[in-house]
């Protein structure tokens, strides 16, 4: 698919927040239980930000974990793309402040915003310049500080989302390693399935949009579940056509950790074993863009992936957007 280089990870990186917040926990603040969100999502825990931290400190530490795994500093970057929902502020993008605590002074530096497919769209942008040959080194960052946009009293929402940030570095590699090939979509039809309503243009903050608890993220979920079940299934294959590959060259499946019931639709159709596929969602929740980052970081760190292995990265999420990577480790 490329027509120069070869585009590869070359590391990767995580952080999540020290704060854990419990189903027990949400229990007390929500009408809900444990019971009905594990056996309804599989979610058992999630993350939240501490006060003053940001999307750009998320940001960070992860990037400094995958600039470690990749054995390079920051002075090599040169391009930082951060996926975001969340950023600090409307502007400078979150991109840009992370340049800054890094000391990527080198680095040109943007944001991406994809909703829970950041971290695709950001692998998808960030490989071009590396297999045109205008860049070598290209930080890829998704991270977002769901609990500061989830309106605690929303007992269908405040469950669902965790805070947390992955990364990787991406780099040149021989032709037939790294990404294989790549798959996005998008329908901006269905656009509020899933949005946040007010803080931009269409609606700048105000006393009504504050009353009307407007800053707060809202979900039609059941209109959402059906889109995420078939879009999964969608993307994985169109991506696996685009390599020329079929579902039983998978070694490996990092989906996005949105509900267990997604994830296990996609192994059905997938037919894959259920230790070829990471799922860390009961202890993170859903992280938005941060989800396929952190769960990839983890299953590399925890030796799930090895030299060689086909790995299937995939994910939806608001917009309403979806994509997929497919990579040879």
């Amino acid at each position: 698919m490329f027509s120069t280089r070869g585009v590869g990870i070359l590391g990767t990186g995580s952080y999540l927040p020290e704060e854990i917040i419990t189903n027990k926990y949400l229990e007390k603040v929500v009408d809900t239980s444990d019971e009905w969100i594990r056996s309804r999502t599989g979610i058992e825990e999630r993350r939240k930000v501490a006060k003053g931290e940001a999307t750009s400190d998320l940001c960070f530490y992860a990037a400094k974990h995958a600039m470690a795994s990749a054995g390079i500093n920051a002075e090599e970057l040169d391009l930082i793309i951060v996926a975001t929902i969340t950023p600090d502020m409307i502007f400078p993008a979150t991109a840009c402040l992370l340049q800054d605590k890094l000391g990527a002074n080198k680095a040109a530096a943007f944001d991406v915003s994809a909703a829970c497919t950041g971290f695709i769209y950001g692998l998808a942008v960030g490989s071009q310049f590396i297999a045109t040959g205008m860049y070598d080194k290209v930080l890829v960052v998704a991270a977002d500080a769901l609990s500061t946009v989830v309106n605690p009293e929303d007992r269908n929402t405040c469950i669902l989302f965790g805070d947390g940030a992955g990364a990787c570095v991406l780099g040149p590699v021989e032709k037939d390693k790294g990404i294989l090939s790549l798959y996005l979509g998008s329908d901006g039809g269905g656009g509020e399935l899933l949005y946040l309503p007010a803080g931009g243009s269409r609606k700048p903050a105000s006393k009504d949009t504050l009353a009307q608890k407007e800053h707060f993220l809202r979900m039609s979920g059941n209109e959402v579940f059906k889109f995420a079940v078939r879009i999964m299934d969608d993307a994985s294959m169109k991506v696996l056509d685009g390599a020329g590959l079929n579902k039983e060259d998978i070694d490996f499946l990092v989906p996005h950790q949105a509900n267990i019931r997604i994830v296990e639709a996609a192994i059905k159709r997938l037919e894959l074993p259920r230790e070829q596929v990471y799922i860390n969602l009961n202890k993170y929740g859903n992280m938005s863009g941060a989800s396929i980052p952190v769960a990839l970081d983890e299953a590399v760190r925890a030796g799930r992936i090895n030299k060689g292995d086909v790995v299937l990265l995939v994910g939806f999420g608001a917009g309403l957007t979806w994509g997929s990577t497919l990579l040879r480790w």
